[in-house]
């Protein structure tokens, strides 16, 4: 199993003057987990987009380390999954075009891939609309499939920016599971304020106080 770390030091972001946070230093090893707190519009979004490549910071540098071996800036894309609300679909492919496409931009090989996004499917319990287009989908039913998304390239960094959004109480609980699985290998990080998502972490900090 490759061990996987990520350091974040000094990380600033200012939009149009207004200081978002600064001075934010985060490290994390396999096996870490981590909530970040604040209100709405407090910058948790902003720090989710930065960690995961989004957008950049200000200031500050983010380093992602595979078995101590530092990973190049380009590639560090796949070594993270990210679910999230402003995570876009194709509306107009089938679910199964959506994760075949999502997977070739990961640069995942062909072997094996229809097993994979089956497996996935059966999972979030989505296998029986595979070949429906998204359009069709309900909100949760999108949701879900961001969640395969996000952890079908098997990464090392789990985002999770409020996870359960348009999730009925059976999404929440394939959610749950998926974070404890993730976090006994990986690194998992969850942007919220619900306090059982909360619970899926060992520790937490509040985005407030960085400002």
């Amino acid at each position: 199993m490759k061990s996987i770390e990520i350091v974040c030091d000094n990380l600033s972001k200012i939009y149009s003057g207004k200081v978002i946070f600064k001075n934010l230093s985060l490290k994390l090893s396999s096996g870490n987990s981590v909530s970040i707190l604040g209100k709405n519009g407090s910058g948790k979004s902003t720090l989710i987009k930065i960690l995961s490549g989004i957008i950049s910071a200000n200031k500050g540098s983010i380093t992602v380390s595979e078995n101590n071996i530092p990973v190049p800036g380009n590639l560090c894309y796949t070594k993270i999954g990210l679910i999230s609300p402003y995570l876009n679909l194709y509306d107009e492919l089938t679910a199964y075009e959506n994760l075949k496409f999502f997977c070739g931009l990961k640069n995942n090989s062909d072997i094996g891939i229809d097993e994979k996004i089956n497996f996935y499917l059966n999972r979030v319990k989505l296998f029986d609309k595979r070949n429906e287009t998204v359009k069709n989908f309900s909100s949760g039913m999108k949701q879900k499939l961001k969640l395969i998304f996000a952890v079908i390239n098997e990464p090392g960094i789990l985002y999770m920016d409020e996870p359960g959004t348009n999730l009925d109480s059976e999404g929440i609980d394939i959610v749950y599971e998926t974070a404890e699985e993730h976090k006994k290998n990986g690194i998992l990080v969850v942007a919220t304020n619900d306090k059982e998502d909360i619970k899926l972490c060992e520790r937490s900090i509040n985005i407030e106080d960085y400002k």
